[in-house]
């Protein structure tokens, strides 16, 4: 079972500028630090078919988690002002949480166009667990955000809330992505926190607040110690961009190409591979440095 969930119910949210698209497709920007949105794209390409879709992997500043937030606030906004300028997105979205927690709202003051970020699921989890334990399993800077632990203050009142920061899941996933064997030992390393049992009562939900870890959902279940509800938030994603630009049009017939790009490139012969099997037919390197 998918528990689907709104990841701004509940929230006060700043006006969301309009968008008229005048009866032509839209454009979507996708924006993940790298293959981690490719989870929120397929859901987002599935309610809009009919839109033309860029996704940018920032492979040259890949993981986040390593940067200070300084750094990490002018990085995101020195590569969205180029990808704003070169591709004119209608909407652009956020596909990280580590970014959206941070960064969203310098975004929103910049650029006068609607932005749609992922924010830990704790609202929905808390509320769909019986047992009353639920876990945030995140980046180690996602767990250590004020705005997640203003989160767990509002929606965990009444849940034990475990916070389980992975330094290494991310990369892990990406590794899988490239064709390398899952390290499952690893991966069963750094899940194991998330498993929490007080006398008759264990965790029961974990929320997926990482946009890479969907990509190893199938292996979580596998190697659990028992099972979860593993929460994902793209579908939540998907329907607020449905909420901002309206539903699907028709599609065309020869529809527009959709084109990933990567900010370094390192690997890009194998990454490609990864983009085609999520309906990113092309695939190129617009050099960002990491400064």
């Amino acid at each position: 079972m998918r528990i689907a969930f709104d990841p701004l119910a509940g929230m006060k949210l700043s006006p969301t500028p309009s968008v008229d698209l005048a009866g032509r497709p839209p454009t979507i920007l996708v924006f993940d630090s790298g293959l981690g949105g490719l989870t929120v794209h397929r859901e987002l390409a599935r309610a809009r078919p009919d839109a033309r879709f860029v996704y940018c992997a920032d492979d040259a500043a890949f993981p986040y988690g390593a940067l200070g937030e300084d750094h990490l606030v002018a990085r995101v906004l020195a590569v969205m002002e180029r990808l704003i300028a070169a591709h004119a997105p209608d909407c652009v979205v956020i596909a990280c949480n580590t970014a959206s927690t941070l960064v969203l709202p310098h975004l929103r003051a910049r650029f006068a166009l609607p932005f749609v970020g992922t924010v830990p699921a704790i609202k929905p989890a808390c509320e769909g667990s019986a047992s009353r334990m639920v876990s945030i399993l995140a980046t180690p800077g996602t767990v250590a955000r004020d705005y997640t632990k203003a989160l767990v203050a509002t929606y965990g009142a009444g849940c034990a809330v475990t916070l389980v920061g992975s330094p290494r899941l991310a990369g892990l996933a990406e590794a899988t992505m490239r064709g390398e064997p899952a390290d499952h030992a690893a991966i069963a390393a750094e899940i194991a926190p998330c498993f929490v049992a007080e006398g008759h009562r264990r965790t029961d939900a974990v929320a997926l607040a990482c946009t890479h870890y969907p990509l190893l959902v199938d292996t979580f279940r596998a190697l659990a110690p028992w099972p979860v509800e593993w929460i994902d938030p793209a579908p939540a994603i998907a329907r607020r961009l449905t909420q901002i630009l309206g539903p699907a049009g028709p599609v065309a017939a020869a529809p527009a190409m959709a084109t990933a790009l990567l900010t370094g490139g390192a690997a890009l012969a194998s990454l490609s591979a990864v983009f085609q099997r999520f309906g990113l037919a092309e695939t190129r390197v617009e050099p960002l440095p990491l400064h």
